[in-house]
């Protein structure tokens, strides 16, 4: 599919516990009250300008539920765009966000770790979902969706709580990770291209310490 897409997909998958917790936490909160809320997402989009995808090459933001980065992507021209979280609600609040705008970007409701792509990817962007994944069995999931996903050559772009971060977002556990770590994770065919780190202040003024990496997929 590609650049203007209008549908929103929905992949059927038994309901887990993490489909309950996001659909409750979005119940419950608009994007301006949870705690990764950001208005800018500067360190984003900067990583997105420095992986140089043209503006018809497609993107995909894994986790992005009602995130501002879509709103931020369209005004800078990018038209092949996907969005995919494991929360109808979380989407359902970006698409009324954006209004007509919401019809140049395809909606995918689905755990990350069970997409199946239909499609290829010049740029992948996760802000801290793939760190929610404390069992192996399903990070190895997440990695085989990435490489499926990613065209060779193509960049992932991945941000994750640092070492000295909280050890819980959302009332969940999370995996703290440096540069090493994540690479370990991704494996041989996934090279550091960028790393960088930011302090994100949740809207009740708590610091949370992240790291931002760019791999690029290689030939293997």
């Amino acid at each position: 599919m590609g650049a203007g897409a209008k549908r929103l997909v929905q992949v059927k998958a038994s309901e887990s516990d993490r489909k309950k917790h996001w659909e409750r936490t979005w119940s419950e909160k608009s994007v301006t009250e949870t705690s990764w809320y950001q208005e800018v997402p500067r360190l984003s989009l900067a990583m997105i300008a420095h992986a140089s995808p043209g503006p018809n090459d497609p993107l995909i933001d894994i986790g992005g539920g009602a995130s501002l980065l879509v709103d931020h992507l369209l005004k800078a021209g990018y038209r092949n765009l996907a969005v995919l979280d494991i929360s109808l609600l979380a989407l359902k609040q970006a698409q009324q966000r954006l209004g007509e705008d919401s019809r140049q970007v395809e909606w995918i409701e689905t755990d990350v770790t069970k997409y199946q792509p239909d499609r290829k990817f010049a740029l992948w962007h996760d802000r801290a979902a793939f760190h929610f994944l404390t069992s192996a069995k399903d990070r190895a999931a997440y990695v085989s969706v990435l490489k499926k996903a990613l065209t060779a050559g193509g960049q992932a772009v991945i941000a994750a709580f640092a070492p000295g971060a909280p050890r819980q977002c959302s009332g969940l556990d999370i995996i703290q990770y440096d540069a090493e770590k994540l690479g370990l994770e991704l494996g041989p065919e996934f090279v550091l291209d960028e790393e960088d780190q930011e302090i994100h202040i949740t809207p009740l003024g708590r610091e949370q310490q992240f790291g931002v990496y760019r791999f690029t997929k290689i030939n293997r």
